[in-house]
C-alpha cells in the first residue's frame, strides 16, 4: 500500500524501497530546453520482482519506446531476467541526465564567451546564468540520489541483479558519478560567472566614471577661463581684440594640455 501511494502521488524523491516480495523505485527522466534553459522532468514509478517489472509513467514525456528498443536489441541478455530489464531502464534514465549536463556545459561556455564580448549584454548574461543555475539545481536533485539507487540494486541480498549483470550496473553507476561531479563543477562555474559579470559591470562603470571625471576637469578649466574673461572688471586686453586672443590661446592650451596629460595617465 505504501508503494502504491508513492506511485499515485507526484514529486517523489528518487529512491528504492525494498519490500518482502518486490522492490519499488522512483526515477526521473530529464530533458533540457536549450532555448529557455528550463529542465523538464518526467517522473517514473517502477515495481519489480524476480519475474516481473511494472512501470507507472506519471507524464507522457518519458520515452518508453526507446527503452523497449534497447531491450529488443540486446535480447541475448534477456536470460538474466528482471535485472536485464532494470539495466535497460536505468541506463536510459542516466543517459538522459548525462545528455542534459553536456548541453548545460555547452550553454555555460556560451555565456562565458558573451561575458567579455565587445558589445556586452550584462542583463542577458545575468538572466541566462540564473536559468542555468536553476537547471543545475533541478538536475542535481534528481541525479544525486541515483547513486543510492544503484548501490541498493547491486546489493547481493536483493537477488535481482546477478553477477553477470553487476558489471553493467557498475557502468551505469560510473555514469551517475560523472553526472553528479560534472553538475557540481558547473554549479561552481555558474556562480563564478555571476560574480565575474558583476565585477565586469563594476569595472566598466569605473572606466566610464573615470572618463567623465577627466572631461569634467577639462571643461572646468574652460569654464574658469571664460568666467575670468567674462567679468566686468578691467583685465589685460579688456575691451579690445587682445583680450579675445589671450582667452582663445588659454582655452586651447588648457584643453589640449589637460587632454594630453589625462591620455598619458590613461584617464581618457
Amino acid at each position: 500500500a505504501l508503494a502504491v501511494e508513492d506511485a499515485a502521488h507526484e514529486h517523489q524523491r528518487p529512491k528504492v524501497d525494498h519490500y518482502s516480495d518486490h522492490i519499488f523505485m522512483s526515477l526521473y527522466g530529464v530533458h533540457l530546453d536549450v532555448d529557455t534553459g528550463e529542465l523538464h522532468t518526467s517522473e517514473l514509478a517502477v515495481f519489480a520482482a524476480h519475474k516481473w517489472l511494472i512501470t507507472v509513467r506519471k507524464t507522457g514525456a518519458f520515452d518508453m519506446a526507446h527503452v523497449e528498443a534497447v531491450w529488443d536489441s540486446n535480447a541475448d541478455r534477456a536470460e538474466h531476467g528482471v535485472g536485464f530489464l532494470l539495466h535497460g531502464l536505468l541506463d536510459h534514465v542516466v543517459d538522459g541526465h548525462f545528455e542534459a549536463v553536456q548541453e548545460l556545459d555547452d550553454a555555460v561556455e556560451d555565456v562565458e564567451a558573451r561575458l567579455f564580448d565587445d558589445k556586452p549584454q550584462p542583463l542577458a548574461v545575468q538572466k541566462r546564468s540564473f536559468q542555468m543555475r536553476k537547471a543545475l539545481v533541478d538536475l542535481r536533485r534528481v541525479s544525486l540520489p541515483m547513486r543510492e539507487v544503484l548501490n541498493t540494486l547491486m546489493r547481493r541480498d536483493l537477488g535481482i541483479v546477478d553477477e553477470a549483470m553487476a558489471a553493467y550496473f557498475q557502468d551505469v553507476y560510473d555514469h551517475v558519478l560523472r553526472v553528479t561531479e560534472w553538475t557540481e563543477s558547473l554549479r561552481d562555474l555558474v556562480t563564478t560567472i555571476q560574480d565575474s559579470n558583476l565585477q565586469v559591470q563594476s569595472n566598466r562603470l569605473n572606466e566610464v566614471m573615470k572618463k567623465l571625471t577627466a572631461y569634467a576637469a577639462i571643461f572646468g578649466a574652460v569654464a574658469a577661463i571664460t568666467g575670468f574673461f567674462g567679468q566686468n572688471l578691467p583685465y589685460p586686453g579688456f575691451g579690445n581684440h587682445t583680450g579675445l586672443t589671450i582667452m582663445a590661446i588659454l582655452l586651447l592650451a588648457s584643453t589640449l594640455g589637460l587632454g594630453v596629460v589625462f591620455k598619458r595617465r590613461d584617464w581618457l
